[in-house]
């Protein structure tokens, strides 16, 4: 599939190993030879993101700058000549919503990030963003409202993104769109039954709005209880 899709800049999530234990035929993708991970130190199998790119950036940073969260490998900042691109798993409220307090701690310093890199070019933000904003944007928003995801919280945290500058790049072309979900369950045939969430974004500044051709949720692609998201940009 990636090598079909054939991205200029392909972000993944929930790696859960170290750069070194990444398989070779993720380490091998033609056309992607650019390759940088992050991993949770001193936690084996959790967490971590990758960010693999056609051309090389002229920098790359790890974390948000947090004490809090950096440890937990969930950020990889890749510094093009025209934009930022954001690789980015964002923490889980938790089961019974255990770990909503440093989950919202974890989205007002990743928005002071976002912010502190869109004052200085462009930001593309990828990946699972571990929340469903609307209504439209879950199968059953009405079981859910204490569910991790979707409290008031945590959607609450990412209309301040919104607020802030940014865009919902899916929402922006599609914003009547239903049954556009990119997480279904294992559990109880869910994906075949369309029983899911969006979870996974991408989100620009809005001044690329201009450049955004499309973005797609590529349901048909299997390997996951999650999707890949594709976004297109003219630049």
């Amino acid at each position: 599939w990636v090598q079909e899709e054939a991205p200029d800049v392909l972000c993944l999530q929930e790696t859960k190993c170290e750069g070194s234990s990444v398989p070779p035929e993720v380490r091998g993708l033609p056309g992607l030879p650019h390759q940088f991970w992050a991993s949770a130190e001193g936690r084996p199998g959790y967490s971590g993101v990758g960010l693999l790119a056609k051309t090389e950036p002229l920098k790359v940073t790890y974390g948000i700058g947090s004490p809090e969260h950096d440890p937990e490998g969930r950020v990889i900042t890749a510094e093009f000549p025209s934009l930022f691109v954001v690789s980015a798993y964002v923490p889980n409220a938790g089961r019974g919503l255990c770990r909503l307090e440093p989950r919202l701690r974890w989205d007002s310093a990743f928005l002071a990030f976002l912010r502190r890199l869109d004052a200085l070019k462009p930001v593309v933000l990828c990946g699972d963003l571990n929340v469903a904003h609307a209504e439209l944007d879950l199968c059953h928003p009405g079981a859910n409202r204490r569910s991790a995801g979707f409290t008031p919280q945590e959607r609450q945290g990412f209309s301040r993104l919104l607020g802030a500058g940014f865009l919902d790049s899916f929402r922006l072309l599609y914003p009547a769109a239903r049954g556009a979900f990119t997480f279904w369950t294992y559990l109880g045939g869910a994906r075949a039954r369309n029983v899911g969430w969006r979870l996974d974004y991408v989100v620009l500044s809005r001044r690329l709005e201009g450049a955004l051709c499309d973005s797609k949720i590529r349901s048909a692609v299997m390997g996951s209880d999650h999707c890949p998201v594709t976004a297109y940009l003219a630049l």
